[in-house]
């Protein structure tokens, strides 16, 4: 699936984006891992909501609805929970992600560590099988793209639990904050945009002013509980191919002054600050003050692992300060490397090509990886030049476009 597009006009709710997912092919069997760690079933039905048929997903335990609210876990149980999930990679990677931010927004609200951070709501059973659901449902689809619309957060008050609070709920707003899409203002007497709604769009979705130019496929509808008679409660989405783009991938800057740094821990710096999750790290000739040679060292990281490679940054070279830049995005191109066989004089030989391209798989690049390149001048006698341009020749010729 090339994009998927939410038309946030009427909110989100996690239960909402499940039913949506699943209407626009997802598979409901991926839900199996969830099911098994928490002893609970996700029960889909074709519902009615003012005119408009659309998917309904509940999560119940032995036949009853699991009510949010009860469960009061730590963000370090909820983790450890998820990782407990037998789950692929790239989905507990999601759902992790998704916590994580619903972590650091609690944080921020009540003035607490992350790692001390308590869930309410979303901390319950309900809530966890809407996050990992969402994170496996995503995965099924493997779309290249994910947008929403501006999102509404409805209007009123929502009652949490530590009493009522105008509508949008302060979580929903911290989210906000750290996502790249924005609120609508608000309207209507009722909550439409949740925090688990919001924290799973958050980490999945960019924003977007209106929906894309697509070429629509389908489009689904997620119901919510209520159902009231002025709108319809469902979430709409659309999918289908859209313009062949680069992907849009949210980062931040680090980056520290230096003037003593032995240049060995400078030159093992990218590889410490990649093990840490940095995607780019620069080091830079800087004057200091009292005009002192010293150096900037700036790395580019995606925002969920900006803590970690701070930290990694200060211990390796150790700078009394880190600043972080909120640059934003950056558009990168899908990457993947594919091995070659290069034959010279009767010998074979492995290249690895780093092959790019945009979102709609359109070529970008070919480029054969130079250590590999290296590796087989030193062994033939040829140059690294030559190694490089026969195995992207041979990975053109049985697989480029």
């Amino acid at each position: 699936m090339d994009t998927i597009a939410f038309d946030g006009r009427a909110g989100a709710a996690g239960d909402m984006i499940l039913g949506a997912l699943l209407a626009v092919g997802a598979a409901p069997e991926v839900f199996a891992p969830v099911e098994a760690a928490l002893d609970v079933e996700y029960r889909t039905s074709a519902v009615g909501r003012a005119g408009i048929s659309a998917t309904r997903v509940e999560v119940v335990r032995d036949g009853d609805p699991v009510e949010g609210g009860h469960d009061h876990r730590h963000y370090g149980e909820v983790v450890d929970l998820v990782e407990g999930m037998e789950l692929p990679d790239r989905v507990e990677h999601d759902a992790l992600a998704t916590f994580e931010l619903l972590a650091e927004a609690e944080a921020a609200i009540h003035g607490t560590a992350v790692a001390e951070t308590q869930f309410h709501e979303v901390g319950a059973d309900d809530a966890i099988a809407d996050v990992v659901g969402a994170a496996l449902l995503f995965n099924d689809l493997a779309p290249n793209r994910v947008v929403t619309t501006p999102l509404a957060p409805g209007g009123g008050e929502v009652v949490m639990s530590h009493g009522s609070y105008p509508v949008p709920a302060p979580a929903v707003v911290e989210l906000a904050a750290r996502a790249n899409w924005s609120l609508q203002s608000e309207s209507g007497d009722r909550e439409l945009l949740t925090p688990t709604g919001a924290a799973v769009l958050a980490h999945h979705a960019d924003g977007v002013s209106g929906l894309p130019a697509l070429q629509v496929e389908q489009q689904g509808f997620g119901a919510g509980a209520a159902d009231p008679t002025d709108r319809p409660n469902v979430v709409r989405v659309v999918a289908g191919e859209g313009d062949r783009s680069l992907r849009r991938e949210p980062i931040t800057v680090l980056e520290t002054n230096v003037d003593d740094v032995p240049s060995e821990v400078l030159g093992s710096l990218h590889e410490r600050l990649h093990e840490a999750g940095a995607r780019d790290v620069s080091v830079l000739p800087a004057t200091m003050k009292k005009s002192r040679p010293g150096h900037l060292l700036k790395a580019v990281v995606r925002p969920e692992d900006a803590d970690r490679v701070a930290r990694a940054l200060a211990a390796e070279t150790g700078t009394l300060g880190v600043r972080e830049h909120g640059a934003g995005h950056r558009w990168v191109a899908e990457r993947r490397v594919e091995t070659v066989e290069i034959d010279v004089e009767g010998g074979s030989h492995a290249v690895r090509v780093k092959v790019a391209t945009d979102e709609g798989g359109a070529l970008l690049d070919a480029s054969a990886e130079h250590d590999d390149a290296l590796a087989v001048a030193r062994t033939t006698g040829l140059t690294v030049r030559e190694a490089a341009r026969r195995a992207e020749t041979v990975w053109r010729e049985n697989d480029g476009d």
